[in-house]
């Protein structure tokens, strides 16, 4: 019994709403990410199928964030998942908005 007493057994589960935000955080910030590197290379000059990415984007990170804060309301559940989609889906939006900003000020 001394090998068993070091395990803890136990029925927890990674929440599929979680992992999905996560997922939807990650192809977001793929999206903004090439998004400003094609504007980067074009001198500023950003394509309107890029522009539509990003607005996909801003979808995503609010449907990511809702699944993340749902998930992390769960009970009995790991929170490793909804706690890194509720902040990877925070700085999604964060980033989106800087850019936003950034783009509206540049002369």
């Amino acid at each position: 019994m001394g090998i068993l007493s070091k395990y803890k057994f136990t029925n927890k589960k990674h929440p599929l709403k979680a992992i999905m935000s996560v997922a939807l955080a990650l192809i977001g910030i793929v999206a903004v990410a090439m998004t400003v590197y094609s504007g980067y290379l074009a001198g500023g000059e950003v394509a309107w199928g890029h522009v539509a990415a990003v607005a996909l984007s801003v979808i995503m990170a609010f449907t990511g964030l809702i699944f993340g804060i749902m998930s992390r309301l769960e009970k009995d559940r790991y929170y490793f998942f909804p706690i890194l989609g509720i902040v990877l889906n925070f700085a999604l939006f964060a980033a989106i908005i800087f850019f936003m900003i950034r783009g509206m000020t540049r002369q």
